[in-house]
């Protein structure tokens, strides 16, 4: 009910712009345009670890940006989902752009966040941004559907506050495969989703599980997995340019 509740007051009530809090929109117009994908392109973190697919991000990780991806993540508001897709499909899309003879049917598996999380915030965050990036890349006429089939198999710490070596002790193993996993995404093409990269520890381990669950084996030619997030600190995207994107006007 407390999520429904939630959604609910974000669509009726007056707000400020969940990014900049300027007029009563939830996401105003230069927030959205923030948002686009219009700079989306592959980004690297500073070392980077082992086992790392090629990243696509949608946007720098700061100001409006960073308000809107806490506003969704932390405080319920869940109506943002909908900028935060258009983003994330951005990213998929410029993915796909740097993947030569890709085809077919795209399935998005979001890294999931551990069960306390979801009690503490009432959802989901990735895996209902994932949903709404699938919905805006089907309309953009590209078939996609979102495979939840990552679970951790373990506890682990809250990431916050941890470097870039203690998240990757905090992660190694953590993360498995569900029973039906190689059926639901038989004959697709795999693209890790979260909201965000810092160190790639987490989107390190994700492709450590589908590849060791056998979802990436015998994959085509141009068929890599892959990986996208909504956002990635500035110093990450490595010479990459907006006009890189040729999909942005798709998704804006």
């Amino acid at each position: 009910m407390r999520g429904w509740w939630r959604e609910l007051a974000g669509l009726v009530l007056p707000v400020g712009c969940a990014g900049c809090g300027a007029g009563r929109e939830l996401v105003c117009a230069g927030c959205r345009e923030t948002l686009s994908g219009a700079g989306a392109g592959r980004v690297r973190p500073t070392a980077g670890p082992a086992g790392l697919p090629a990243v696509y991000a949608a946007a720098a990780y700061g100001d409006a940006v960073r308000e809107v991806v806490l506003a969704h993540k932390e405080r319920g508001a869940l109506p943002l989902a909908g900028a935060l897709g258009t983003a994330l499909a951005a990213a998929v899309r410029a993915g796909e752009h740097g993947a030569a003879g890709a085809a077919g049917e795209l399935v998005l598996v979001p890294v999931p966040s551990a069960r306390w999380q979801v009690r503490a915030r009432g959802h989901d965050p990735a895996r209902r941004i994932a949903l709404a990036a699938s919905a805006r890349l089907r309309r953009a006429g590209v078939p996609a559907r979102v495979a939840p089939v990552l679970r951790l198999r373990r506890p682990v710490a809250d990431q916050a506050g941890l470097g870039a070596r203690q998240r990757r002790e905090n992660l190694a193993g953590a993360l498995g495969v569900c029973r039906d996993g190689a059926r639901l995404t038989a004959g697709a093409r795999l693209v890790l989703v979260d909201d965000l990269i810092t160190t790639g520890a987490t989107l390190a381990e994700a492709a450590r599980a589908v590849r060791a669950a056998g979802l990436v084996e015998g994959a085509r030619a141009g068929s890599v997995l892959r990986a996208a997030v909504v956002a990635a600190p500035a110093d990450s995207f490595r010479g990459i340019r907006p006009a890189e994107n040729p999909y942005r006007a798709k998704f804006f």
